[in-house]
């Protein structure tokens, strides 16, 4: 134990009497392991920020979509991953209303699953508009949507009430506003707002509709993705909701390509996502353009979580390089710190060091050089990343993990390109190194 204190307390003693060699020896060390850190820190950020706001979509809910069919050409065109389908095909055939999902069909789904299935979440994009009020405007992305989609999505209200089951049937010019846009056009005031009529203006053209209720600020975000998407995708717009039906009017659409089934939580996913592709397999038996495939959230999560981390290690690995650099320059100045201290050496093996020692000497030297610039590396990582995962909004989760291998490899490089010098420096015949000028 003295002799390691020893050691360490020699190469410490060297590190400061060649401050800036030292400094320039640990600069790799340090610009890899940042790099290192800063990656997996945004990574796991971004990764874990992603499958939270997925996971808020419901866990447990299914969604369906409609596909065409492939033959088996197109199969083996096609790469799966988890059961997810991935298609190279870009000439995609655009189904016609006979091989849309229907309201009757869901009705029927619904009756053969009462206990399993809560609700439908439909949604249908109108377009990027613009709401207006009294010379006031607001942004404003236009979705139609069912009750199922507020559930699904755990929008709350903040003033008003979602639609009636009469607005949803009959299309009913009715919308609801986000607590954002309400800043924008009525100051805040959302009892103002509520029943006030406001012209939107999408797809160059111009709609009256009756503000029903306005919806808390963030719960959309919270639904699809937070800051950070909105960061990816440059948009300042906030959601306006209107009746499904009433976007179907205005898009002269009628069916539905895909939509989530909402189902109860005592509910197992795996099994009723199954019966479902039965239910529908059935029901498209007759088609031999279109089918109905369900894919679970839960699945859709972990295809996530697999995705990001595989990227997160690549680019991680790319930034690893710079250690194997930086170990390359702990060697190089090891060699020479050797060659400057030859007398050194021999004065101690004729004094009787044995090999051990002389080789513990400077592989402890490397090692401490490494971990030196490992601790520098790991502050600069950490602070990178979490400056990086602010700015695109995630949640900055700091990965202990990549903290402890990164500080375990560089001591490893320590180890390994420490070993040579050190080795070499044991091996010199006492005599040859004394007579060293």
């Amino acid at each position: 134990m003295m002799m390691l204190y020893e050691n360490i307390r020699l190469a410490l003693f060297s590190l400061k009497a060649n401050k800036m060699r030292s400094l320039l020896t640990m600069l790799g060390i340090i610009i890899g392991i940042a790099s290192v850190i800063a990656i997996m820190t945004v990574g796991d950020s971004v990764t874990q920020t992603v499958t939270e706001s997925m996971s808020s979509l419901g866990a447990n809910n299914i969604q369906l979509m409609l596909e065409p069919v492939k033959d088996e050409e197109d199969e083996e065109s096609e790469s799966s991953m988890m059961g997810m389908s991935f298609s190279t095909d870009d000439d995609g055939e655009e189904p016609e209303d006979s091989d849309l999902i229907t309201a009757d069909m869901l009705s029927q789904l619904k009756d053969a699953y009462p206990e399993d299935i809560k609700a439908f979440s439909i949604s249908e994009s109108v377009g990027q508009g613009e709401v207006q009020y009294q010379g006031n405007t607001s942004k404003v992305s236009v979705s139609g949507t069912t009750l199922g989609s507020f559930l699904a999505d755990d929008i709350n209200m903040l003033e008003g009430r979602y639609f009636s089951e009469q607005d949803l049937q009959s299309g009913a010019m009715v919308a609801l506003l986000s607590e954002d846009a309400l800043e924008d056009m009525f100051d805040g005031d959302a009892k103002a707002a509520v029943g006030s009529e406001v012209t939107l203006a999408v797809n160059d053209k111009y709609y009256s509709f009756v503000i029903g209720g306005v919806y808390k600020a963030g719960d959309e975000d919270d639904a699809s993705g937070g800051n950070m998407m909105s960061f990816m995708m440059g948009s300042d717009t906030t959601n306006l909701y209107i009746p499904l039906k009433t976007a179907q009017k205005i898009n002269h659409t009628s069916g539905y390509k895909q939509l989530t089934v909402v189902i109860n939580e005592s509910s197992d996913p795996e099994i009723l996502k199954a019966q479902i592709e039965g239910f529908f397999a059935n029901i498209y038996r007759n088609n031999h353009s279109f089918k109905v495939t369900a894919t679970t959230y839960a699945s859709i999560v972990s295809i996530m979580e697999t995705i990001m981390g595989t990227v997160t290690s690549a680019i991680a690995l790319i930034g690893g390089i710079a250690l194997v650099v930086g170990g390359i320059g702990v060697m190089n100045i090891m060699l020479v710190s050797i060659t400057e201290r030859t007398r050194e050496i021999g004065t101690r093996k004729a004094l009787g060091a044995p090999n051990s020692s002389i080789r513990a000497q400077f592989i402890i030297e490397s090692i401490v050089i490494c971990i030196i610039g490992g601790i520098i590396g790991i502050a600069l990582g950490c602070l990178a990343g979490i400056a990086l995962a602010n700015h695109v909004g995630a949640d900055v989760t700091p990965s202990l993990k990549s903290i402890l291998i990164s500080l375990g490899f560089s001591m490893a490089i320590g180890v390994f390109f420490g070993y040579y010098p050190a080795n070499k420096a044991a091996k010199l015949n006492p005599i040859d190194a004394l007579r060293y000028e």
